[in-house]
């Protein structure tokens, strides 16, 4: 079975707010109120997508921030999935002694 690589949200935020306004990165960087290299490094795949700048994209330019901080989420799942993928690791039993049942 061959997985699914999953895109790091920049591509996602370039191709539904850039692309379709023809904005260039320094653009959409003035008009989010942020610097050039910041943007950058998160279409790039630099920088992982923040609440804040999620909330800024929708502010400006109508792209709710909900579906792009799962791409985020689904993004950091899958790269944590990839780097752990030959740890190896072993449940721990359920155990119904007194100690673990007060928390200790």
């Amino acid at each position: 079975m061959t997985r699914k690589r999953i895109q790091h949200p920049g591509a996602e935020i370039r191709a539904r707010v850039l692309d379709p306004r023809g904005l260039s990165v320094s653009a959409g960087a003035l008009a989010l109120g942020v610097a050039r290299p910041t943007l950058s490094n998160l279409l790039n795949g630099n920088a992982d997508l923040t609440p804040e700048m999620a909330l800024l994209i929708e502010q400006k330019f109508g792209v709710p921030m909900e579906p792009l901080l799962q791409l985020q989420l689904a993004y950091d799942i899958a790269r944590v999935r990839a780097a752990n993928r030959h740890r190896r690791a072993v449940p721990i039993a359920e155990t119904t002694d007194a100690a673990a049942q007060e928390g200790y």
